[in-house]
């Protein structure tokens, strides 16, 4: 499964529409708008959208095509061989009485559980939320504060899903006009304050390790 960050909470997952097959089913999560961020998102030809709230640096369907399966909402949904579950959460700590509703998505492909949380910003999940989302291998997870979790409530959020491998997100980056926190501090809490920066990660399920978990670091991409 390969991952692309684009910046805030969009990323681009490429996954393999079978297990042995060489086709691939490409992913677009939460597609921002340049007016918002600051940040210029070129549009992009994928089979699925996902939205996890409905702000404009979360919701820019413009930037995609129009013939993609567009998800919005909790539910179960099942496309090109690949299902997508998403979980109702709150944008806040008031239960959405100051931000509104977020999905958090678990993408089940290539025998991993992708999750990713969104602009998630309750202070830890509940014990329905965590049965929902079930086992995670990759946890997309924002840390960047302000709009969100900051780092020291991922970390929290990281004990309680426990999954084998992390990619930051939701964090402030060159170009991005929305004041947010830098993503060093939850480095330094993982462990790897010096970890490299990449422009493309490929994680498969024999990757993964048992204990440890794994910390990927991408370096926003601007087409």
């Amino acid at each position: 499964m390969d991952f692309k960050w684009y910046g805030q909470s969009c990323f681009y997952i490429s996954v393999k529409k079978k297990m042995k097959s060489r086709k691939r089913v490409t992913v677009l999560i939460d597609p921002y708008d340049e007016d918002s961020t600051g940040l210029k998102l070129y549009k992009k030809n994928v089979d699925v959208v996902l939205v996890s709230h409905q702000h404009a640096d979360h919701n820019n369907l413009d930037a995609v095509n129009d013939d993609a399966f567009v998800i919005d909402s909790p539910g179960e949904y099942e496309t090109k061989n690949t299902f997508i579950k998403g979980v109702f959460s709150y944008h806040d700590e008031e239960k959405g009485a100051e931000r509104g509703a977020n999905t958090i998505y678990i993408i089940e492909s290539e025998g991993m559980n992708v999750c990713h949380l969104g602009d998630f910003g309750q202070s830890e999940l509940s014990d329905r939320q965590i049965k929902e989302i079930g086992e995670v291998d990759v946890l997309l997870i924002p840390v960047g504060g302000n709009y969100t979790i900051n780092a020291k409530k991922a970390g929290k959020i990281i004990s309680q899903l426990e999954p084998k491998a992390v990619i930051p997100m939701h964090y402030k980056i060159p170009g991005l006009k929305i004041e947010l926190d830098e993503v060093e501090p939850f480095l330094k809490a993982m462990g790897a304050k010096d970890k490299e920066a990449k422009d493309k990660v490929s994680i498969s399920k024999n990757s993964l390790s048992e204990g440890e978990i794994q910390v990927y670091r991408l370096n926003p991409q601007s087409n």
